[in-house]
């Protein structure tokens, strides 16, 4: 049994999607910079276009930056929180309040775990 899902699992699934929405979304806006440039462009529009690639170009490479970032801190926090194990039930002979009186020793025997009895061969 795993340790309770936290946010690292809810944004190890997620990455993907963030990544191809992430470079999907520019990209359409440089597409739609390239169309609507003028089919005869002076040096200026020419240069505005230029820098609207670059500009673009840097918004995807930082944002696969931190989508590897992102993924690389939700490796750590599941490598660090590791499965999750449960233990065996047992069961305490007091509780937030302490007994008046002490517990007798067919009381407390109750509490404990049969003791297994090891065979020499």
């Amino acid at each position: 049994m795993r340790a309770a899902s936290g946010l690292e699992w809810r944004l190890w699934r997620k990455l993907p999607l963030i990544a191809l929405a992430g470079t999907v979304l520019p990209l359409l806006c440089l597409a739609l910079v390239h169309l609507l440039s003028d089919s005869a462009p002076s040096a200026a529009e020419l240069r505005r276009v230029q820098m609207m690639d670059y500009v673009i170009g840097g918004v995807i490479v930082f944002h696969w930056s931190m989508v590897v970032t992102i993924g690389i801190g939700c490796v750590i926090v599941m490598v660090m929180k590791g499965p999750g194990y449960v233990a065996d039930g047992y069961r305490v002979s007091h509780s937030d309040q302490p007994r008046a009186t002490p517990e007798t020793a067919e009381e407390a025997s109750a509490y404990r775990l049969p003791e297994v009895v090891e065979r020499s061969e």
